[in-house]
């Protein structure tokens, strides 16, 4: 029997790839400056200020953002807690890759296109995965010899 999909609670519901794009940086610049400004944001993701805007009026109605037109804002809570989670993710995707012994703009490329697909239970495992590796790199390193070993055959 197939297993039952759970809906996906209110804030998961508008967590698009630019949400969360969004968040990211909101929250970066905060962490930075102790507040965001649409100008900044709009360098950051190269997009227009208009656009950023229409964006944070959005964020803010859907409870993520502390927005006043034409002043700096920070994000709420909730929107914290989305931004915590974006960062978690692409922290992990970027020691798993960088673990992997990809470059650097390999993983930069790659983290962008596959982190706002991850299934939550893969994200437990690739977690996992880096704490194994990082606790046991003679592990980690049977591994990447077993793949050099293949790649050569």
């Amino acid at each position: 029997m197939p297993a039952k999909r759970r809906k996906p609670t209110n804030a998961a519901r508008y967590r698009s790839e630019s949400t969360e794009d969004h968040l990211e940086r909101i929250q970066e610049l905060v962490d930075q400056k102790g507040y965001a400004r649409v100008s900044d944001i709009a360098l950051s993701l190269e997009l227009s200020r208009s656009t950023v805007s229409n964006m944070v009026r959005r964020l803010a109605k859907r409870g993520f953002v502390n927005y006043e037109r034409y002043r700096g804002f920070t994000l709420t809570e909730e929107g914290r807690a989305v931004a915590n989670h974006v960062k978690i993710r692409h922290q992990t995707l970027t020691e798993l890759f960088q673990l992997l012994g990809l470059g650097a703009d390999t993983v930069e490329q790659e983290v962008e296109v596959i982190e706002h697909h991850l299934n939550p239970e893969t994200l437990r495992v690739f977690t996992k995965l880096v704490r194994f590796w990082q606790a046991h790199p003679a592990q980690l390193q049977a591994f990447l010899d077993e793949d050099k070993l293949r790649i050569h055959k």
